[in-house]
């Protein structure tokens, strides 16, 4: 049997449906494929950091500038990120939508790496809704993610629960 998998194109397309602008993010391997077909696409801009806690700041400055930005960080990231994810993102009632590579998750029960175990615990504890996509048949949760951002003007993460094929 042929497991599920997420894909560029749906990612792709979510962040199109929403008029995405500009990508914020720190590159790694996990997101090469992405990478790859995010500089083909004329409409998306990416803006490499060189450190998740910037990734806020600098998105905040396009928000503010009119334009729509999406952060692209791992989990680990997330964390080094906190005090600009309290500081900005929920002091200044900023609609961002964080797309968050869920690494050490697993649905198979135990998980063995913390940052998996710690990634929901530490969004419940910012008040932070969260919709986890795992593959292509998830990837309209990323437009609930973008609407729900919208409707209460605070962050909401997209938990990237699978590496991309």
């Amino acid at each position: 049997m042929l497991e599920a998998a997420l894909t560029p194109a749906g990612i792709l397309s979510e962040l199109n449906k929403n008029n995405i602008t500009h990508v914020v993010w720190l590159p790694d391997s996990e997101t090469n494929f992405l990478f790859e077909r995010m500089v083909a696409d004329p409409t998306l801009e990416l803006v490499p950091v060189c450190r998740e806690g910037e990734s806020m700041a600098v998105a905040a400055g396009i928000w503010v500038g009119g334009k729509r930005p999406v952060v692209l960080i791992q989990n680990t990231g997330m964390f080094e990120s906190g005090d600009s994810i309290r500081g900005l993102a929920l002091d200044i009632d900023f609609p961002m939508v964080m797309m968050v590579g869920y690494r050490g998750w697993t649905r198979h029960g135990h998980t063995p790496d913390s940052a998996g175990r710690f990634t929901e615990k530490i969004l419940d504890a910012w008040n932070i809704d969260y919709f986890l996509v795992e593959t292509d048949s998830d990837v309209g949760r990323i437009s609930e993610a973008f609407a729900l951002a919208e409707k209460t003007q605070k962050p909401v993460a997209c938990l990237m629960g699978a590496e991309y094929v």
